[in-house]
């Protein structure tokens, strides 16, 4: 990332972002939670994106270099935390799971930032006794450094719905199926069939923010049915994607 904006404190506020908007690589000295009141916010760093919907937050550190980017109509909150306060001791980005309790006050919190009084006091107070108490989630897509690699990765973000294994798409990159097996694991962390997982999620969640239906949704993801793409949708994110739109 270049031109990379420093912005000392993190601030908390509310943002309405159109599709595709982007806020350009920035850093804070503060830590920073971001949360999509509605639609869907992917947050990039030098790492990879981490992607969340209402029912996910992430979780972004002091001084780490990151860029949004909004899925459908974008209602961004943005929570900043001094460096000092870190409820849960992490230091790399994290999307951390959201319910009923840790929405509301993650929206109160952000839309009058400059209420010190002792009653919102209180309410930061319980929100991040609310943080501490938050699973984490593993919704991100690493992003890939070894150029054979990366060919793998870039040819699937262009088609997610591209059936071929592992051993055809090594083919094309220049490199053996086994070669490949072990940089996933190796660079990225996770297993081919979990990194496509992934990738197919993040790019359902970008297609329901802008009215995508269901079924094509499913089908241009790669899923061999419909049936199959809502299983593993609510078993990632918490609700099924036809209420995706209807959250807010």
């Amino acid at each position: 990332m270049s031109n990379i904006r420093h912005t000392p404190e993190a601030p908390t506020t509310v943002r309405e972002l159109a599709p595709g908007e982007l806020i350009d690589a920035h850093r804070h000295d503060d830590h920073q939670i971001i949360y999509a009141g509605s639609g869907v916010v992917a947050v990039t760093t030098d790492a990879g994106t981490w992607f969340a919907p209402g029912t996910r937050a992430i979780w972004v550190p002091a001084g780490c270099v990151h860029a949004h980017r909004a899925h459908g109509h974008l209602a961004l909150h943005l929570l900043g935390l001094p460096a000092r306060t870190n409820p849960l001791g992490l230091d790399a980005p994290t999307v951390l799971a959201v319910g009923p309790l840790l929405r509301e006050l993650i929206l109160a919190c952000t839309r009058d930032p400059h209420d010190d009084s002792p009653e919102h006091r209180r309410l930061r107070a319980v929100l991040l006794d609310q943080l501490r108490a938050s699973p984490q989630q593993p919704v991100q897509l690493p992003a890939p450094s070894d150029p054979r690699l990366a060919a793998v990765c870039d040819l699937l973000h262009h088609d997610p719905a591209d059936p071929r294994g592992l051993a055809e798409l090594a083919s094309e990159a220049g490199a053996g199926e086994r070669t490949l097996s072990r940089l996933f694991r190796r660079d990225l962390g996770m297993t081919f069939p979990q990194w496509r997982t992934q990738l197919r999620l993040y790019h359902a969640l970008r297609m329901l923010a802008d009215g995508t239906p269901v079924t094509s949704v499913a089908h241009r993801c790669g899923w061999s049915s419909t049936s199959a793409f809502i299983d593993v949708f609510r078993r990632a994110h918490g609700y099924t994607p036809g209420t995706h739109n209807r959250r807010d």
